[in-house]
């Protein structure tokens, strides 16, 4: 890899200033400060910017609902996003918002290059409108039957049942959000952004390789349907800037938020001494990288790059997309408490903690991550206490005691350290091109080997053999210089531990380039304890405190009774039964529960995942005889919290008046495979 400097600008999607961050939002945030960090420690010259996005008829909305002016609304909204982020040590050189002079004067002057140059077009359209309210409709301020399936209370653009796309126009019993009354269909003049003049050059741009190799298929679908015209304006009332000489029209907020990577650039150029045209310029050779999700690379990779190049500005090195966020294999939910504000997590837990787990997930692909929460548990714990700091742990207290916190003149094994630092190139690849899973098992695996080391040579039964003193000291002093090289390799993810450990180890903040300089004949300080295990009783509290609309006891109770009078049980719809996920388990551990008369407690393998539930089938079945067995689980059942642990879904069992029996595929099926 090449050791010339570059100039990077890195940016991250401006959250948007209508609620709070959560930790779907941060797998973004994380993924980029992590890459940043890397770059940074390099002694690249990078600069990681972003922005509040603080305009749109929801912000609008939500200001009048909570009795505040949109000013103080996302003044109170930057605050919280800024204190989170903060807290989950990302590190912006300025975080800024939309709704400043910078970004109404790049709008603007881009909006206005665009028209001179003959890009942008006004025709006369119909829209939705309120007649309560008056004002025009967004399509997600509209609500009604969907025209295909019938499914009521649908949105104005699409419908969740069936997935059909329409127009708001084409809903059964059309009503609006906002008042409840039915829209009326009024005309008005909007301007519009020609995306298709720029069709040669974006296919041009796409195919020198910015983008990921995922999005090409994606890609190819929009160039066949061919570019459309792209609504940049909006209609009084609206809580944006107003286009120049368009008295009552509005930039659409969609046009001013990339705008808001240069704007807050601009600001923080005026205060750094940067010039802005060295990063923006046409000629500028920076880099300039885009981190977003894959549900906005409609606007990142077409209409931001056209935009940039009709107004005479760069466009960018590379947009890099990533995928959404599940907890438990299922969308965030607020009733099961996997919803979960960046705030609430910070209140029981480390952030650290999660930045590793997410860095150990996450690779150049464009894939969904799950956070779950046993393996969350087992990785924190078996990683980052159980390995990583062990190695410190393990060989600081031998220094301190006996050698007066001195380390050794020499290293006990080089060829052992050489090993670690030879490993630099390839972890700094893989940061390079944001392979963080990989970066992460490279690292945990040469932990191993350093406790494997500490094993091999017992400092602890060394100390207790007369004239065995510098040796002890050479092991030890050993270890702690692995864990640095360590720390160092985790610093661009655990920025925290990383000033901890520069504390312990009396030096000054890592950089890279230190790898292959060993800390002989140094003194540190008294080790102190790094990082505590994670127990589930702080992810409990987490998912408790995450809960809406759900009872405040431990857990939800079960219908009373049938919904009919039937001797079967309560008639549900194949619609209802197709949402239920049954799946191939194998039993690959069985175990009594310790104070519980009829529970084991089973791991089972999904075919690449493991699950951790709880069955009622003691009476039945001694825990040997489970093991290996394959039986059928219920794999979307929403985690149940119970005084024993957290259960991740049901077993099927049959049971009468001579016993339970548990229920088990065919000959032949397989971990994972689905029972239909």
């Amino acid at each position: 890899m090449s050791d010339q400097i570059r100039r990077i600008l890195v940016t991250s999607a401006l959250p948007y200033a209508n609620g709070p961050i959560h930790i779907g939002h941060l797998v973004e945030y994380i993924q980029t400060d992590i890459w940043v960090r890397f770059q940074k420690l390099r002694g690249h010259e990078c600069y990681y910017l972003c922005a509040d996005d603080a305009h749109g008829t929801p912000i609008m909305l939500r200001a009048e609902q909570d009795g505040v002016t949109p000013e103080q609304l996302i003044e109170r909204i930057w605050r919280e996003h800024h204190a989170d982020f903060t807290d989950f040590l990302i590190e912006f050189d300025n975080y800024y918002s939309t709704h400043s002079p910078e970004c109404r004067h790049y709008a603007e002057l881009i909006y206005q290059r665009l028209n001179e140059a003959g890009h942008i077009s006004r025709r006369v359209i119909t829209q939705a409108f309120d007649p309560e309210k008056q004002m025009f409709l967004p399509d997600r301020f509209i609500k009604g039957e969907c025209p295909r399936c019938g499914t009521p209370d649908q949105y104005g653009d699409s419908c969740e049942n069936c997935g059909a796309t329409y127009s708001p126009t084409d809903l059964k019993n059309p009503r609006s959000v906002l008042s409840g009354a039915t829209p009326i269909t009024k005309e008005s003049l909007h301007f519009f952004f020609k995306l298709v003049d720029f069709e040669t050059m974006l296919k041009d741009w796409i195919a020198s390789g910015p983008i990921q190799p995922q999005m090409i298929n994606k890609l190819n679908e929009w160039f066949t349907a061919g570019l459309q015209e792209w609504d940049i304006s909006r209609d009084a009332p609206y809580w944006g800037f107003e286009i120049p000489d368009a008295p009552g029209k509005y930039f659409y907020v969609w046009l001013d938020a990339p705008i808001g990577y240069m704007a807050s650039f601009q600001n923080f150029c005026d205060r750094a001494g940067l010039r802005f045209d060295d990063f923006w310029g046409p000629n500028s050779d920076a880099e300039v990288h885009h981190f977003i999700g894959k549900d906005i690379a409609y606007f990142h990779i077409l209409f931001w790059p056209a935009e940039l190049t009709g107004a005479g500005f760069r466009k960018p090195t590379a947009v890099h997309c990533h995928g959404f966020l599940t907890v438990d294999g299922q969308k965030m939910s607020k009733s099961r408490g996997t919803f979960i504000k960046a705030r609430t997590y910070l209140n029981h837990l480390r952030p650290e903690y999660l930045r590793y787990y997410f860095a150990t997930k996450l690779s150049d692909g464009v894939d969904d991550l799950d956070l779950n929460f046993e393996d969350f548990l087992q990785r924190v714990n078996s990683d980052l206490v159980g390995k990583l700091v062990n190695i410190a742990s393990r060989s600081a207290g031998f220094i301190t005691r006996r050698f007066g916190g001195r380390l050794a003149d020499h290293l006990a094994e080089p060829a052992l350290h050489a090993e670690f630092v030879a490993a630099a190139d390839s972890i700094a690849q893989a940061y390079e091109r944001r392979e963080f899973g990989r970066a992460m098992r490279e690292i945990m695996a040469l932990a191993d080997r350093a406790n494997q080391y500490i094993d091999e040579k017992k400092p602890w039964t060394l100390a207790k053999q007369p004239g065995a003193e510098a040796e002890v000291q050479a092991v030890c002093s050993l270890g702690l210089n692995l864990f640095r090289v360590l720390t160092l390799y985790l610093k661009p993810v655990l920025p925290g531990l990383a000033a901890q450990v520069e504390q312990f180890l009396q030096i000054p903040p890592l950089r890279w380039s230190d790898v292959d300089h060993p800390l002989l004949g140094h003194a540190i300080a008294e080790f102190k304890p790094l990082m505590q295990r994670v127990e589930m009783a702080q992810i409990a509290a987490i998912i408790e405190e995450s809960k809406e609309g759900a009872p405040s006891g431990e857990e939800t109770p079960a219908p009373s009774g049938p919904l009919i009078d039937d001797p079967i049980g309560p008639v549900i719809t194949i619609e209802d039964f197709a949402k239920v996920d049954l799946r191939v388990a194998r039993i690959i551990k069985a175990e009594a529960v310790a104070g519980a008369d009829k529970l084991l407690r089973l791991e089972l393998d999904l075919g690449g995942e493991t699950r951790q539930v709880f069955a009622g089938i003691k009476s039945a079945y001694p825990p040997e005889a489970l093991q290996g067995r394959l039986t059928v689980l219920v794999a979307n059942l929403a985690p149940r919290k119970m005084r024993f642990g957290v259960s991740e879904g049901m077993v099927l069992a049959a049971g009468g008046g001579d016993g339970i029996y548990l229920l088990g595929p065919d000959t032949g099926a397989e971990p994972g495979m689905r029972v239909k």
